[in-house]
């Protein structure tokens, strides 16, 4: 019953957005006159799908506004979602076979969506645009190219929405009113130096008993790999068919993220996270360092405390690290209007027009890299050391290891697990042995699932 009351859920699911990106079209309905499938004065009508708070919803409905005056007789209809649904509706729009024209997605969904047809190549678009290709972050765009075999070469199925980097916030306020010096902004912490600054900044302040303010409050999901990779260990070997969590040197970083909570005591155990989870404390002054994307930026305006960036601590390799994320937004192979939709896709990712006004909303950092240099020596905005996310992207910042293979299910599942050894109840050395072979057995499904999908 359970599993009818499910099909019956995705298949209403379906149906419903199928309705609302009815006018996607599909390739029988591609016209055979033009390649844009539309006849001289028609409206060529596109349909935009993405995610995101309401700043960029804002920001993304005023650029779109801007393409179509820019393109007289294209019009775009917007689909948002919530971060956390967009997955699901993204999925029931392909199987409903109602791809909106051009949408966000994940780049560990790059090989997939290329090798059954929901991606279109817009190789020939791009070359023939007068957009510099090498002014956009390398990084961003070999994130979308694909030559049948291995990602970061090839044909471009996309291009970078951002490229997304991760770096560490502190709170200056509260190392100023403490009397300790201000972290160096070009020279990371070592971790002893981590640990040492943070139980300098957990206290309680007003006396009743109970540590009310915490040095760190880090998501395992986010932050782990930071400490993983500045400490010589990775998920992936490097023909990315072996899971490697099992190396000492992981085990090492993953003890020493867990003894932040349960040794040091300078992370809010879950029973304090009950009360006033992490990020709530950070905004109302209470942590004294907490990860900041750029996407942050136009919320952290307002944060009640003067804060800056600085690098992620480093292990025993002695450098910093940390992910670079980004989304794609590439174009629907079943769109009847697809050079339209790609010259969509350049305006909103390479174009100095529409960068200007996302930028300028304070929800990423350019993709130009010209704009990009200017935008980071602009001391007059928030944060200061805005350089700091120019080096993540330069020098620092990874791909997230489940981006880098067919699907994520492998590198999901080691998460799923992990919240024992977050609580101190098992040892990293016993959870890592015991979890990579269940690991790199759905690495090996997914290795075989890619070379199905390629027949």
């Amino acid at each position: 019953m359970a599993k009818n009351k499910f099909l019956i859920s995705i298949l209403a699911l379906i149906i419903v957005f199928a309705g609302v990106l009815a006018g996607c079209g599909s390739k029988d309905d591609k016209s055979d006159s033009t390649d844009n499938g539309a006849q001289s004065g028609e409206t060529k009508n596109l349909t935009f799908m993405f995610r995101g708070g309401p700043d960029e919803q804002k920001a993304y409905t005023a650029v779109i506004k801007k393409f179509e005056e820019d393109h007289p007789g294209v019009k775009v209809k917007i689909v948002t979602t919530t971060a956390d649904q967009y997955a699901t509706k993204l999925k029931a729009a392909i199987a409903g076979k109602s791809v909106p024209d051009v949408f966000y997605y994940d780049p560990g969904d790059l090989r997939a969506y290329a090798n059954s047809g929901v991606l279109a190549d817009i190789t020939q678009y791009v070359e023939k645009s007068s957009i510099d290709i090498n002014n956009i972050w390398p990084y961003g765009v070999n994130f979308y190219r694909y030559d049948g075999t291995v990602t970061g070469q090839g044909a471009i199925y996309g291009l970078p929405k951002d490229v997304g980097p991760f770096a560490l916030g502190y709170n200056k306020t509260m190392f100023e009113k403490a009397g300790i010096a201000l972290p160096d902004k070009d020279k990371p912490y070592t971790w002893d130096e981590f640990i040492k600054v943070n139980q300098e900044l957990t206290k309680d302040t007003n006396g009743d008993g109970k540590i009310d303010q915490f040095g760190t409050g880090f998501n395992v999901n986010w932050m782990l790999q930071s400490f993983v990779w500045s400490n010589g260990a990775d998920w992936l070997d490097s023909t990315k068919t072996k899971v490697t969590i099992d190396d000492p040197a992981f085990a090492e970083a993953l003890q020493y993220f867990a003894d932040m909570q349960n040794v040091y005591h300078i992370t809010p155990s879950v029973q304090e996270a009950q009360t006033l989870d992490t990020y709530q404390r950070w905004m109302k002054g209470e942590m004294a360092f907490f990860p900041v994307g750029p996407w942050d930026m136009s919320t952290y305006e307002k944060l009640p405390f003067e804060y800056d960036l600085i690098p992620m601590p480093a292990g025993k390799t002695g450098k910093p690290a940390t992910w670079l994320g980004s989304l794609g937004i590439g174009v629907s192979a079943d769109s009847k209007f697809q050079s339209d939709a790609a010259e969509l896709v350049m305006y909103l990712t390479a174009s100095k027009e529409g960068m200007e006004q996302l930028v300028s909303a304070k929800v990423q950092i350019p993709n130009l890299i010209d704009m990009a240099q200017t935008w980071a020596a602009d001391a007059s905005t928030k944060p200061a050391n805005k350089e700091e996310f120019l080096q993540v992207v330069n020098e620092y910042g990874r791909p997230i290891p489940g981006t880098q293979t067919y699907n994520a299910e492998w590198y999901n599942l080691f998460f799923t697990d992990i919240q024992p050894v977050i609580d101190g109840k098992v040892t990293a050395a016993d959870y890592v042995k015991s979890e990579q072979p269940k690991m790199q057995k759905l690495l090996d499904k997914a290795i075989e699932q890619e070379q199905k999908s390629k027949k």
